[in-house]
């Protein structure tokens, strides 16, 4: 599986290509971006086909070097399970990413959906102290459950995401 790297967040990863990879998954690639909340790193992934989202709060240095393994895969196969994916299903999806890589290549059109999403995040935290009292899973729940748009057409995300997960 492939995340495309922002700027940002592809300077703080060990091994970013600067050339484009060949995506290998068959549920395709993600896009990711690292942005500053509460003066803490945070991290926010879009599924390139399905704009379904998920966000991290709070990460430190040490973290970045298991983005994929120990925080990403764990939350997003999460999110699969509070939408009602069954355990059979999600077990799949999981031998389906495969191993995680990461390159610059960045598709406008999923940065516009991340930046949408970013500032839904940002309305969302007028009532929260802190990014730091907000529950990942439940917010990247809450992020991939709202219409999004897909070049002019509209969809929901979390719909999308285990209609491409139930053909796997």
């Amino acid at each position: 599986m492939i995340i495309h790297c922002s700027q940002k967040l592809a300077a703080k990863l060990p091994a970013v290509s600067s050339t484009p990879l060949e995506e290998t998954s068959p549920l395709g690639g993600w896009h990711a971006h690292l942005f500053t909340l509460d003066r803490r790193q945070c991290v926010m992934f879009c599924h390139d086909a399905t704009r379904y989202v998920l966000f991290l709060p709070g990460l430190r240095k040490a973290d970045f070097a298991e983005l994929g393994s120990q925080w990403f895969r764990p939350l997003y196969l999460a999110t699969l399970a509070m939408f009602g994916c069954p355990a059979a299903q999600i077990k799949k999806v999981e031998l389906a990413l495969g191993p995680m890589r990461f390159d610059m290549a960045i598709d406008r059109s999923v940065q516009g959906s991340l930046r949408v999403a970013k500032l839904d995040l940002e309305a969302w935290l007028y009532d929260v102290p802190n990014v730091m009292a907000l529950d990942p899973l439940a917010m990247s729940c809450r992020l991939s459950d709202r219409p999004a748009t897909i070049r002019g057409k509209w969809i929901w995300p979390e719909k999308a995401m285990l209609e491409a997960v139930a053909r796997i």
